[in-house]
């Protein structure tokens, strides 16, 4: 692998642009290759940042060392297991797959080949900086509420997929404990995907968390409360502040830490340290990703049974 790596995105959507982004501005990487089925898509994303448009993968895996997948859901699979037989390490925007079979084959695939795999849950980087992924004690309660308008994004995916899973990594990165119930409830969107959805899971150690997500709001509300026994925290994860009860010795200046004020390019960095072996592992791991998902995919059949 070359000393400096050539960074690849497949999918020239938003999160393709702020991917290419990342491997433009950050040292030792370079963005070499943009991967979308529209080339007119591809070249205006890339050459900007003086990579190139491609709209064939054979064509684009011998231009990148490395490569982010930022496609939407239900290709991440198909194309992570792809650049993977090609020999390449992936950073796998979230959901690392839309079932868990399919990631699990991802993850085999890397093992297999000694490939690192990262996944999208960049707001493990936020929990990391204000410290609450160090607190001493165990969460009794967590309530998360994600909301936010409608968008054309992520529509090949339900909410609990596009939204919730990102607070399913973090009540899954703070609880030593493991989901024993799902129940839910929601609404079913235009397209017949869930778009509004509430959901209660309990845990092996007595530890409940809640989930409330919607795409269907009238503005973007993005917050968290954590009960321990000790006290609580109340994050605004708009606002990036927090109120906290407990004697834990969180960072109340996180915000302003370059981790915090740039979650995705940590992350990213995080990834490629680990593909030079300067870190032992990547913010989130494939198993970590997996683990997410399991439960979020358990969320949706609880919705389903509720129907």
């Amino acid at each position: 692998m070359s000393e400096t790596l050539r960074g690849g995105v497949i999918g020239a959507g938003v999160f393709g642009g702020y991917h290419a982004r990342q491997y433009a501005r950050l040292p030792g990487v370079t963005l070499s290759a943009v991967l979308d089925p529209h080339p007119e898509r591809a070249a205006a994303l890339a050459a900007p940042l003086g990579g190139r448009a491609f709209h064939e993968l054979e064509a684009f895996l011998e231009a990148v060392d490395v490569v982010t997948i930022a496609s939407p859901a239900t290709c991440h699979a198909e194309q992570a297991l792809a650049v993977l037989a090609a020999g390449k390490p992936i950073y796998v925007e979230k959901p690392i797959a839309v079932s868990v079979a399919d990631a699990e084959k991802v993850r085999a695939a890397a093992a297999k080949a000694g490939l690192v795999v990262a996944c999208g849950h960049q707001e493990r980087v936020v929990f990391r900086a204000m410290g609450l992924l160090d607190a001493p004690e165990q969460p009794l309660l967590l309530e998360a509420l994600r909301h936010g308008p409608p968008s054309e994004r992520s529509r090949d995916v339900s909410a609990v997929l596009d939204l919730m899973v990102h607070d399913i990594d973090l009540a899954l990165a703070i609880a030593a404990a493991e989901p024993v119930t799902a129940e839910g409830e929601g609404g079913r969107g235009p397209g017949g995907v869930w778009d509004v959805a509430r959901a209660e899971v309990s845990f092996d150690t007595g530890f409940t968390a809640r989930f409330d997500v919607s795409r269907m709001a009238e503005g973007r509300r993005r917050t968290m409360r954590v009960v321990y026994p000790s006290g609580e925290v109340e994050i605004d994860f708009v606002a990036r502040t927090f109120r906290n009860t407990t004697p834990f010795a969180l960072n109340p200046d996180f915000a302003e830490t370059p981790a915090a004020a740039d979650p995705l390019g940590a992350s990213v960095e995080a990834f490629l340290q680990a593909v030079r072996g300067e870190a032992p592992r990547p913010v989130v791991t494939a198993d970590e990703a997996i683990r997410a998902l399991d439960l979020a995919v358990a969320v949706e059949q609880a919705l389903e049974d509720a129907a």
